[in-house]
């Protein structure tokens, strides 16, 4: 199967990102892992729901709808490598659920690759240095 992950697939939208993004915090909400890191991070789930989206739109869509900068947040919250792989694992099985497989590819290796920059960003902000572990996984 080839898969084009720079071109949004036909069945992505701003409608399926917006569930894909509600259904994922949902789950990861409930997380025991990652559930209290976003519970105490976020304040109003609406807005941070409605952020995320356009991120993601931005990411997969092109839109351009996102003007916030990620990362300063996440290095405020001692995030460390099992809350990334929990993160993606939630993440990929929700876009599992919600795409066909050549759609959801794109999202997880995206989300892999932003995975591999917050860790990396992280422990540079920490002063080591890492490698990325997530981009390189066969999808």
């Amino acid at each position: 199967m080839t898969v084009l992950i720079n071109q949004p697939h036909p069945s992505i939208d701003k409608a399926s990102i917006q569930i894909l993004v509600a259904r994922f915090y949902g789950r990861a909400r409930e997380d025991a892992l990652i559930g209290p890191i976003f519970a105490d991070a976020v304040h109003d789930w609406d807005h941070h729901i409605t952020q995320i989206s356009e991120f993601w739109s931005a990411v997969i869509l092109k839109t351009g709808g996102y003007e916030g900068r990620p990362m300063p947040p996440h290095l405020k919250l001692n995030l460390k490598s099992e809350h990334f792989d929990r993160w993606l694992s939630l993440f990929e099985q929700t876009a599992r659920e919600i795409f066909p497989e050549e759609a959801a590819i794109i999202f997880i290796d995206r989300a892999r690759r932003i995975a591999d920059s917050f860790e990396m960003a992280i422990a540079a902000h920490a002063g080591k240095i890492i490698a990325p572990r997530h981009s390189r996984r066969i999808v």
